[in-house]
């Protein structure tokens, strides 16, 4: 074989690794845009999804409202003495405060909570679902048409949308009274004080950041959740590696969507 006829083969063969490489990545990314068009053109039909609206708002929210709870309670009492030690004599006192209430509001209570209910919905919504791709379930409400995207992927999507927000409410609101109550016992910092750095520097936009991220965390993760179960193949081990994946995978996008909350959102109000 001639020098150029090498050449020539290994040029083809690195093209082609290349093609190879940039298909793997890029397929992924557009199947699953065509699966949340697809969710988004499932929500017309109200009459299909509502009625199972509440059920997986119970059981995503509601349900889940302890272990934002509990999050929170040890996130409050954490931020309160890290606070204290970071800045020491430097900084009155009701600093604390102001430090409690915007990581808890702006940060900790949405991602953290999120990270957690990742875990829960993500693993629930993907093992729920798979179990009934393995055991053909889906297979038979379409055959007796009835539309999976529908029937199945949107009222959890929703419910987890909507639900995602309260229990980070909650937890917002746990992470500031024990933040406070620990500032009480542990700091000899007097209520008022920690009241004073908690107005000092409130908005409502804090609240309102941190709510509407955990609103895209929930549709995130739900969305991912209900396509790792209806693709899963390959029985009861199908199953298993479907609901890790979605774990992993919601983990992963709520880190990205709280960085894309921050440079589309704060950093405009930082230009200001």
């Amino acid at each position: 074989m001639s020098d150029d006829t090498k050449t020539h083969t290994t040029m083809r063969d690195y093209v082609s690794a290349i093609g190879r490489t940039t298909r793997t990545v890029i397929a992924p990314i557009g199947s699953g845009a065509r699966f949340v068009s697809d969710v988004v053109g499932a929500m017309r039909d109200v009459r299909t999804w509502l009625p199972e609206f509440s059920v997986h708002a119970r059981i995503l929210g509601v349900e889940s409202l302890p272990i934002g709870i509990f999050i929170a309670l040890f996130t409050g009492i954490v931020l309160a003495l890290l606070a204290s030690y970071s800045v020491g004599d430097l900084v009155p006192p009701y600093f604390v405060g102001t430090l409690v209430q915007k990581t808890v509001t702006l940060e900790l209570a949405p991602v953290l909570t999120g990270l957690a209910l990742a875990g829960r919905v993500g693993a629930n919504i993907a093992a729920e679902l798979g179990t009934m791709r393995v055991t053909e379930q889906i297979d038979a409400l379409e055959t007796l048409t009835f539309d999976p995207m529908s029937h199945l992927v949107v009222p959890r999507v929703l419910a987890s949308a909507a639900m995602f927000p309260i229990v980070v409410a909650v937890a917002m609101l746990v992470g500031l009274l024990s933040g406070w109550a620990a500032s009480l016992s542990l700091l000899d910092i007097s209520t008022p004080q920690f009241l004073k750095g908690v107005r000092i520097f409130f908005t409502s936009f804090d609240v309102r950041y941190g709510l509407v991220k955990s609103a895209s965390f929930g549709a995130a993760v739900a969305l991912i959740g209900c396509r790792a179960g209806l693709t899963t193949q390959g029985g009861a081990q199908g199953v298993g590696r479907g609901a890790t994946r979605a774990v992993v995978i919601s983990a992963v996008m709520i880190l990205v969507l709280d960085a894309f909350w921050a440079v589309v959102w704060l950093t405009n109000r930082t230009l200001k």
